[in-house]
């Protein structure tokens, strides 16, 4: 499953009760209040749990919430920036 299926598929059972019709990856959910920002914590805590990613707070934003790709590309770009920082412990510690 790619990573906008599983936010989708997230996303609706939370908070569409279950029904993802209309919701895409470019539909824009906090403008059409289909989360708000305090459900963008319980959305951050998924990702952490789900994609084992750490989300700094400064990239809780509504442009990184925008639409499920904008969340898949912060997903993805917090990856490379984890498997970064584990190249970079590695060549420390030799």
């Amino acid at each position: 499953m790619t990573t906008q299926q599983s936010l989708i598929n997230y996303i609706a059972e939370v908070w569409m009760d279950g029904d993802t019709e209309g919701l895409d990856s470019e539909v824009p959910i906090t403008e059409l209040n289909i989360i708000d920002s305090a459900s963008l914590f319980d959305l951050v805590h998924y990702l952490q749990s789900e994609f084992r990613v750490t989300v700094p707070l400064r990239e809780v934003s509504p442009e990184n919430f925008r639409t499920v790709n904008t969340i898949a590309a912060l997903v993805e770009r917090l990856r490379s920036a984890g498997g970064e920082r584990a190249a970079d412990e590695r060549e420390s510690v030799r």
